[in-house]
């Protein structure tokens, strides 16, 4: 009985994973390793959950969130689909791309919310001690 509760399952999961051979295209992150202190006055507003500040470094910049007064997030300003030479603005917890209003989800991994766009925003690895923050691609 769990042998075909099992096989099930992955014949489950087998059909019902969609097709990622258009997400090889998507751009990769960058080469990225900032340190960083919370207590810089330009991060005043990434202090408070909710809060966000624009910080030098990636391709067209970063964006650190504060998403809700412990755990930390950062995107490059980058626009996914790589043919926009503007950085992407943000607003009610949306990056977007203005060449093409293409909208991507600070809360759910930078994930496409535009329909028609599969490449997630690209999100840099944040880690905390203390007030020393560190944004890296690794």
């Amino acid at each position: 009985m769990t042998k075909k509760i099992i096989l099930l399952v992955s014949f489950l999961l087998l059909i019902n994973c969609s097709d990622t051979t258009n997400l090889a295209n998507c751009i990769r992150s960058f080469n990225l390793n900032l340190v960083t202190d919370l207590n810089n006055p330009e991060l005043i507003n990434a202090q408070t959950p909710g809060g966000f500040a624009p910080l030098p470094g990636g391709n067209k910049g970063i964006l650190l969130f504060n998403k809700n007064g412990t755990d930390f997030v950062a995107y490059d300003r980058l626009c996914p689909r790589n043919n926009c030479t503007a950085p992407m603005t943000y607003q009610n917890r949306l990056l977007t791309c203005t060449c093409h209003n293409s909208s991507y989800s600070v809360d759910f991994g930078g994930a496409p919310q535009t329909e028609g766009f599969e490449c997630p925003a690209i999100e840099y690895r944040v880690t905390i001690n203390g007030s020393t923050i560190r944004i890296s691609n690794f």
